[in-house]
């Protein structure tokens, strides 16, 4: 089995699977808000991300097994469904933010402690390895049940690479 096969079936995208879960380039570019990233190659048996978008951006399934598709004229990243997502597989990347440097991500966030605005946090590839520091712009909780989603100011280059952020505070 080569990594990349041992990572998608562990449920991580590999390298060569980003290009085909990234919005359409020209409307991502200019998108104010930005656009959502589902990374839910895998069909099982979910379907919040639909039933939490409030545009219809992420249509409805025709089985409950299938894979997300996602109207993206419809996505007004609100990330909504970055919140609703139980297996932490939607975020929203704003490549308006920043100009040419740097891109907001929305992530979601299900640990303690949780980061506070303005607080430089440790950015996580998929494989949870520190690739960049990030910037907390915002900490917001959509649904009121405990999952955040936390805005980062990234590196506009390592937009398809970071899935995660670390807190890192001395004692």
């Amino acid at each position: 089995m080569s990594k990349s096969e041992g990572l998608y079936n562990s449920g991580v995208l590999p390298p060569e699977m980003y290009e085909q879960h990234e919005p359409p380039k020209k409307l991502w570019e200019s998108k104010k808000n930005g656009l959502v990233i589902v990374e839910c190659p895998q069909r099982i048996p979910c379907n919040p991300c639909h039933t939490g978008c409030p545009t219809g951006a992420i249509k409805e399934f025709a089985d409950i097994n299938d894979t997300p598709q996602i109207d993206y004229e419809k996505c007004t990243g609100c990330a909504m469904c970055v919140a609703k997502c139980p297996g932490l597989a939607c975020f929203v990347a704003d490549l308006t933010y920043g100009g040419d440097e740097e891109a907001l991500l929305k992530l979601p966030y299900e640990m303690l402690p949780l980061p506070n605005e303005g607080e430089e946090v440790e950015c996580l590839n998929r494989e949870g390895k520190v690739v960049s520091k990030g910037k907390v712009l915002r900490v917001v909780e959509p649904w009121k049940d405990k999952t955040k989603v936390v805005h980062v100011a990234v590196p506009k280059s390592l937009v398809m690479e970071i899935r995660a952020i670390r807190v890192v505070r001395s004692r």
